[in-house]
């Protein structure tokens, strides 16, 4: 998005004084988040950390740059995935799939869409499309289950306005009835076969040997979905997911592919795999312990990354927005006026 997009509301004021949840970071935040001229992060900003009126969203769906985004839609609600995908996979990945997911993640996280956007709504009917009987999104891994995929869509449809729908709830009550014994979650094929294997995604899905661990990576992006809706962020399973992830934070995962410790530093926006910014936001929302020493460990972290005009210049793994560092920074600040809120 081209910082030059015309504002659906007044400039902010340029200089803020310094917010208390910002006192643990070396500089405030607020005067290069408040410069910015992206009208989507000006709404952001002023909705998150200012509790300041940011008008209506739907002033944010008319940009050029939101609709040059809906125009590519297709008229089953999806979007086409670049290049068509792997030709050899097509037959059973659903790439229709996972393009329409990234988009709605821009969609709903950047532009503040909801289901009265009529394209958002029809997006989300091709999503539900892919639901099976037992309530999971089914295809970006074949006909493999995918936990991390059905609660990364969850996710978006509930801040999208579909907390109370029931296909939401089938999809809830399927990730509590594949939790591994620990509490958290793990790619079902990876508990059987140890290692990702591409021929197994045209076999029939397979059950998760839930004596296995959780992987963290898997349980931290289904924790983004209970910690998005209004009651499950409640519940004992997110209380007790959100315990497991905070003492895994730094550490290897169980199972290949992202395991290595690193993948905890490569930030995206919005949020994709499991990384450390995108558990603080999930635990922060969930709680209760905040003060666990690693959730401290990892917001002295991102103090300690900020740069002198108060924004985290981080190594990004994803997209090509060049406000992406702006909105890894919102989302860092989200994080610590969160923590702040429950310490009071």
């Amino acid at each position: 998005m081209t910082s030059g997009a015309r504002q659906p509301a007044a400039r902010l004021t340029p200089a803020r004084a310094r917010p208390a949840w910002a006192r643990p970071l070396r500089h405030n935040p607020l005067p290069a988040l408040t410069a910015s001229a992206n009208p989507c992060l000006a709404y952001a900003v002023r909705r998150d950390l200012l509790d300041d009126d940011p008008g209506p969203a739907r002033n944010l769906w008319a940009l050029p740059e939101a609709q040059r985004l809906l125009r590519r839609q297709l008229p089953d609600g999806s979007w086409p995935y670049p290049g068509g995908g792997v030709p050899r996979y097509r037959e059973f990945e659903d790439y229709a799939q996972i393009e329409t997911y990234r988009t709605l993640g821009i969609l709903v996280e950047k532009f503040a869409a909801t289901r009265q956007l009529p394209a958002l709504e029809h997006a989300a009917e091709f999503m539900f499309s892919r639901q099976t009987a037992a309530g999971d999104f089914r295809g970006i891994y074949g006909r493999q289950y995918t936990p991390n995929y059905t609660a990364g869509t969850l996710e978006l449809l509930v801040k999208a306005g579909y907390a109370r729908d029931a296909r939401v709830g089938r999809a809830f009550a399927w990730l509590l009835s594949i939790r591994q014994e620990d509490g958290g979650w793990a790619i079902p094929m990876l508990t059987r076969r140890g290692r990702w294997d591409q021929p197994s995604l045209s076999q029939p899905a397979l059950a998760p040997d839930r004596s296995r661990p959780a992987s963290h990576m898997v349980t931290g992006v289904v924790l983004r979905a209970f910690a998005a809706h209004p009651r499950y962020r409640r519940s004992t399973a997110a209380r007790q997911a959100a315990g497991l992830l905070a003492d895994r934070l730094f550490s290897r995962d169980k199972y290949p592919g992202r395991d290595a410790p690193s993948f905890w530093f490569g930030f995206g926006f919005p949020f994709w795999f499991t990384d450390l910014l995108s558990a603080l936001d999930s635990l922060t929302r969930v709680g209760p312990d905040l003060d666990h020493p690693r959730i401290a460990e990892a917001c002295a972290w991102f103090a300690g990354q900020q740069s002198a005009d108060g924004t985290w210049r981080l190594h990004a793994t994803r997209g090509s927005d060049p406000d992406t560092a702006l909105w890894i920074s919102l989302a860092i600040c989200r994080v610590f006026r969160r923590r702040a809120a429950v310490g009071r």
